[in-house]
């Protein structure tokens, strides 16, 4: 697992702690607005929206809140509307970041994510300038103890690519379209499935081994995460489970 990927989890884990639960509630109710207003109200037949809907519910935010969200994307109920912008850029040793937001204000976004990676170490980037370093992949967390064997078998009959140890729990990557199909298909194997998303995944990792270097990463991509338009940042850093345990925030 790369640096950024136990960073992101780390960050949903503390989120659903601490104040941070509102704002994850917001971002993910703006992205199942979002969803539904570009795919339609029905989650069956909308796939993205059955993700964004799913996760929430992960997230444990109320049926209701959902649903209204959907009206405001379908139209039924008056609400912002929010258009989705990716930015590129670099970090601290060159490492690529890929951020995506949903905004109403696209001068105010984008004066001020260039702002946050200057501050911070980083700079922008030309459009496409480090996006051909990521694919866009479906994960799945399963939650452990589960025998490898079969977990194996489950993973390539539920029609999954592969899966990694991540910490005591296990992550199960798929295409994109597949990522409801395959958590189905595990969760009707007995899995424990504890979070489903769309990622970016980076085809190569930079490994940070100096501490202090490792910091300013992460307090970068801290910085950006907490942007109110950050919908998801993604990075090629790879540190140690040692330097993110340290790591204060």
């Amino acid at each position: 697992m790369s640096g950024h990927s136990k960073w992101a989890t780390t960050k949903h884990r503390k989120g659903a702690k601490d104040a941070a639960r509102a704002k994850v509630f917001a971002k993910l109710i703006r992205q199942v607005e979002v969803a539904a207003r570009e795919g339609g109200g029905d989650p069956e037949s909308n796939a993205a929206l059955r993700t964004m809907f799913q996760k929430a519910r992960d997230a444990s935010v109320p049926i209701d809140t959902i649903e209204r969200a959907i009206k405001r994307g379908t139209g039924e109920l008056e609400g912002v509307r929010y258009e989705a912008i990716s930015y590129e850029g670099y970090g601290p040793g060159g490492i690529a970041i890929i951020i995506e937001t949903l905004t109403d204000n696209r001068n105010r976004t984008s004066a001020e994510i260039k702002h946050l990676l200057s501050k911070n170490g980083g700079n922008i980037a030309e459009p496409g300038a480090v996006s051909w370093q990521f694919d866009r992949k479906g994960q799945i967390e399963v939650a452990g103890p589960v025998d490898e064997e079969r977990l194996l078998e489950w993973t390539m009959e539920a029609g999954a690519e592969n899966y990694a140890a991540n910490g005591a729990n296990f992550t199960v990557t798929t295409e994109p379209h597949e990522v409801g199909i395959v958590r189905d298909a595990l969760e009707g194997f007995g899995l424990k499935v504890t979070a489903a998303d769309l990622t970016l995944v980076p085809q190569n990792l930079i490994p940070v081994e100096d501490a202090s270097e490792a910091t300013k990463i992460l307090r970068l991509m801290d910085a950006i995460d907490d942007h109110d338009d950050v919908q998801n940042v993604y990075s090629n850093f790879d540190v140690s489970d040692e330097i993110l345990a340290n790591y204060e925030g």
